[in-house]
This record gives structure tokens, sequence and C-alpha cells, in this order.
């Protein structure tokens, strides 16, 4: 059966033919699910059209709105004739048994009503990017997170995701490092290429010092840059070293967060040098490149310095060298005709967006972005403290990520120890990774992502509020229903029992049970909305406003004491439905659900 949204688009068409003839017939309805769904004074959902409409055909809102409801046919799809609202908003209340029929077909179905793409694409996206030898931050934790929820929403819709790391391993601060290392190990007599990632760190932290006070090391480190890049041997063993410690650094904190990157995702800047020299001499000889003052830039058009002058893409430095901006549209141009990407998606702070802006407009003056291949900036905001500053830990450092890690986990655990004092020690420890890791992504995910956010322990652990702990629990009390009812039917807890397992349709006599059935048939359309807009908080709306509705459905109606064994099965069934949702909808944000706190 089509989904209600298809079912309504084409009603309201054939209303349009009827109306105003052919030529009107395939405008967009403008369909929208009623902000109160569960009240007769608006509907179930609006058809948003008629002020459009009229501004065309040059007839007034309502007069438009009337003709569209007189040519509606209602029948076997709405309660009831549509009404008109306001200047020509029009209402239409789902007819029950449609109502019902589209649960009954979500809840058979293993995808819970999602469609796969009508158009698979290949989809590129760019995420996590952290630097080789550097513990990994609460800077990289928003592109980690926010990328590997838009690759499974995308990958679930049946587009090829490919998912890429675009680790920062070449440069001058891996000359300033390795210089570093090797003076350290010629002045010292040991190897340092055993040293963890901690080590490393402070001795990245050391060779920037040296590199900005003295300038006799800092030549030195230039020089190592082109040892690096002529594969001197010496060279060579310490920057290998410093990648494969680095990977296993961000693999433990991948795991730990249950990211889906692997080594297999990685493609680092210095995959690309070799790339370089080609693409400068591809928009050189296009006549895009010019020389200017030595070096060889692009001039987008539209980019200004405040004194006016065009602002660059710099291909190819006046010393020979390259930079981001090359490595950049390198990484594009290689994405479109490698990858065969037809999307590609670049998860970074927002203080990146001008220069992914240029890069964007550069590659679609050399003809590697056009109508069938596009390129999207998922730019997002800061992590607050509570003083309004980006966060920092107490000695007022960066917050390292293997930091916050622990503390989620030793917070969860406290916050689980009140809640449930008779859970075991090592219950408590399964309990608490998945509510700790699950409360501090959760809370990044739910935010506007372009906006800045206050990071605040207690709400993100709450079990109230738009929580992971709150849609977590929502999933358990089911878990427990069933539990219940296992007991009663024999079936030992696991799903549903067989009786509902049987029922052909879902019932929805009530306004909680009718509340709770309109949230769900809106699953797809969320799905879809986050895929277009990769915006993840909209999937994070949906799910607290369904948990929400559950909590309302299940204190006013009664589950396992129903009036009588069909409106049990029926609402076990619901029930059940919910919580698939709930735990699909999780695992789509990277959130673990656990079946008992």
């Amino acid at each position: 059966m089509p989904d209600v949204l298809t079912i309504l688009t084409q009603r309201c068409s054939d209303a349009l033919r009827r109306a105003f003839g052919e030529a009107h017939a395939h405008i967009d309805p403008l369909i929208r699910a009623s902000a109160n769904p569960s009240g007769k004074q608006f509907g179930d959902y609006q058809v948003n059209l008629a002020m459009s409409l009229a501004k065309v055909i040059g007839q007034k809102p309502r007069d438009v709105a009337e003709k569209i409801v007189t040519a509606f046919d209602w029948q076997g799809v709405c309660e009831e004739a549509p009404t008109i609202a306001g200047p020509g908003f029009i209402n239409l209340r789902l007819a029950r048994p449609l109502l019902e029929a589209q649960l009954a077909d979500m809840a058979g179905d293993e995808r819970l009503g999602v469609p796969t793409a009508t158009h698979a694409e290949t989809v590129v996206v760019d995420y996590s990017g952290p630097n080789v030898a550097k513990e990994m931050h609460i800077g990289h934790f928003r592109a980690t997170v926010i990328g590997d929820a838009l690759a499974r929403v995308l990958e679930f819709q049946g587009h090829q995701v490919i998912r890429q790391n675009h680790l920062g391993d070449w440069g001058t601060q891996f000359g300033m490092l390795i210089e570093h290392l090797v003076e350290v190990e010629s002045s010292t007599g040991k190897a340092l290429d055993k040293l963890p990632i901690a080590d490393l760190n402070e001795l990245y932290r050391a060779a920037k010092k040296r590199f900005d006070e003295d300038a006799g090391f800092a030549d030195r480190a230039r020089k190592r840059v082109v040892a690096l890049q002529a594969g001197d041997e010496k060279t060579l063993r310490l920057w290998r070293y410093l990648i494969d410690e680095s990977k296993r650094h961000f693999n433990a904190a991948y795991q730990r967060l249950g990211i889906k990157l692997t080594d297999a995702d990685v493609r680092a800047e210095s995959f690309y040098n070799p790339l370089l020299p080609d693409v400068a001499d591809e928009l050189e000889s296009s006549k895009l490149a010019v020389h200017s003052d030595g070096a060889l830039c692009v001039f987008p058009p539209g980019y200004q310095a405040e004194d006016g002058r065009p602002v660059p893409v710099m291909v190819r430095k006046s010393d020979g060298g390259y930079g981001y901006d090359a490595t950049d549209l390198a990484a594009l141009r290689f994405r479109i005709r490698k990858l065969g990407a037809t999307r590609i998606v670049y998860v970074t702070d927002s203080r990146q967006k001008q220069h992914f802006a240029m890069v964007f407009a550069v590659a679609k003056m050399a003809g590697w972005l056009d109508d069938t291949h596009r390129a999207e900036h998922v730019a997002f905001g800061t992590i607050l403290g509570e003083d309004g500053k980006p966060f920092k830990s107490r000695s007022g450092d960066t917050v390292k990520l293997a930091d916050l890690l622990d503390e989620a986990r030793v917070r969860a655990i406290a916050v689980i120890a009140r809640k449930n004092s008779d859970t075991t020690e090592a219950q408590r420890e399964t309990i608490a990774s998945a509510i700790g890791i699950g409360a501090i992504k959760y809370a990044d995910l739910s935010s506007d992502r372009i906006k800045d956010y206050v990071f605040n322990w207690d709400r993100m652990l709450s079990f109230d509020g738009n929580t992971a702990p709150y849609l977590i629990n929502a999933y358990v009390r089911i878990k427990s229903i069933f539990r219940k009812a296992g007991t009663q039917t024999g079936s030992g807890g696991e799903g549903l029992p067989q009786r509902v397992e049987a029922v052909p349709t879902l019932i929805v006599a009530d306004s909680a049970e009718r509340a709770l059935a309109l949230k769900l048939l809106q699953y797809a359309s969320v799905i879809e909305s986050v895929a277009q807009s990769l915006e993840p908080h909209r999937l994070c709306t949906f799910l607290y406003e369904l948990a929400s509705l559950f909590h309302q459905f299940y204190e006013k109606c009664p589950v396992l004491t129903a009036p009588d064994a069909a409106t049990r099965d029926a609402r076990l069934a619901l029930c059940n439905l919910v919580a698939s949702t709930l735990k699909h909808g999780l695992d789509l944000l990277g959130i673990q659900v656990i079946e008992q706190m």
C-alpha cells in the first residue's frame, strides 16, 4: 500500500485537475503533518497550497481552497470532508481504517515503512579528520558523531556511502615534529618509535615551542619536510610510526564511541600529494588559475577581503609548495573522477565555511561539480562550557576525548546506582556504557548543528527531557511490558506473543493511540528530511516526540490490563512498533539501546 503522504498527494492532484485543469494538477500541494494531530481543530494533515496557487491564478486563497475541497474525493481516506481554516489552510483528518492499515504495513516491514532511495547515489562522507601525532580532543567530537550519523542514514536509504577520514599527516608540522624526534633520538641514543600517543602529544608541544623560538630549528624543520617528500628512509620511518600509533589511538576512540570508521576509510593528506601538480596544471591550462605574486591562484568571483581585494584559492605557493587549498581541490576531484561520487558531504566546523565555499566555487568553474555532482559543507558550531566560552578542562586545557568518555562512564555509573540500587557492579558497567556514551552523543546530535551548545552533564544524563537516557528508558519500559506479557502467555518475553503476531491491523480507537500512530507514520518522511537537510537533530526531535507520546499512551491506555484480549494484543503490537522505531532511530544516530535497566 502507498504511504499516507503519497495517497493524500494523489487525491490532491486529482482535485486540482478537476478544479483548475491539467496545467495545475502536478503542483506540490504542500502537505504537512499537523502540529496538533490528536485534536480535531487542525486535522491530522494540512494542505498549504491555496495561498501560493491563488497568486498564480489571480483568485482569493479562501476561494481556491473551497474549490479544492469541493473537488477532493475524501471517501476511504478521510473521516469527513476536508475543512478550511484561516485564509485557506485545508485540514484533513485520516479515516481510522486507513490509519490502521498503514500501521499494519509499517509493523510488517523490516524497514519500518522507509522506502529505499528511488535514485541511489554514490555519496562520499568526509568526517572526523583528526591530526596525526595528536590526541583526539573534544574539538573532533562533533565532526565524528555528526558525520557517522549522516553516513548511517544515507546508507540506510540505499545510497552507496564511502566514508573518508581525511587525516592531517603532511606539511610543515610534520617536518617540525620529526626533526625534533630525530634530534632527541640523537642526543639520548634511544629510538623514539615506541612512544604512545600521549608522549607524542607532549613532544609535539615541545617541537612547536622550538619552532616558534629557534630560527635555526625552524630552518632544519623545513628541510625535514623536503626530506620527507623526497623519501628519506629515516624520516619516513618516524613518519610511518606517527601514523600507525595515531591510527591505533583513533581506532580505540572510534570503538568506544561506536563509530563506523576503519583504517580502510583513511585517505590522508599525503595520499593526494602526488596528484597536486596535475591539479595545478589542469587549472592553469584551462586559464582558471593565474600567477599572482609568484603563486598560482584561482580567484572565484564574489570573495573579497576587507580592503576590497579579491581573495584567492591558493593552488601553488610562491615557493613551489602546496597547501590545504590544493589538497582539498585534489581530494574533491579524486572523489568525483575515481570514487564516482555524485554527492560529497564535508563535516567540519563552521569556521571553514568560506574555505569550502571557495573550493566548491573553483570546482564548479573547472566543471568538476555540475548538475549531477554536488558538494555540501555540513558546518557545525562550538561546544561551550557553562561560562559561555569554548568548553575546557578544569585546568583550562582542551578536553581530551578519552578523558571525556571516561568521565561519561563514571557519571553514568553513579546515575544508574542512584536510579536502581539493586543492580550489580557488572550490570552498572554495561548499562553505563550505553547511557554514558549515548548521552554525550545525543546531546550533540539533538542540537541544531549550526548552533553552539552548552555542555552540561546533569542535563544530558537526565532521564527527563530530550535526552538519550529518556529515550533508552522508554525502550526499556516497553521491553519490560513484554517480559510481563511473556510470563502470562508463555512466550518467554521475547518479541510479541504469538496471538499478537497474527493481528492484521492495529487498533487506534483512543485519542492517545491515534496520536502515537500518526507520529509513527511520520518516520519515513523524517528520515528523508535528515538525508536531504543533513540535520540529525530532526531525527532526535522525532524520537523524543514519539517517546513522549508513548508515555502519554501508556498512562492513559492500559496494556496488560486492557478491557479485552483484542485490545490488549493490539496495544502490545503498537508498543512493539514504537520500540522497534526507537531502537532503529537511535541506531541510525549511532546510539546503543539496552534491554533492561
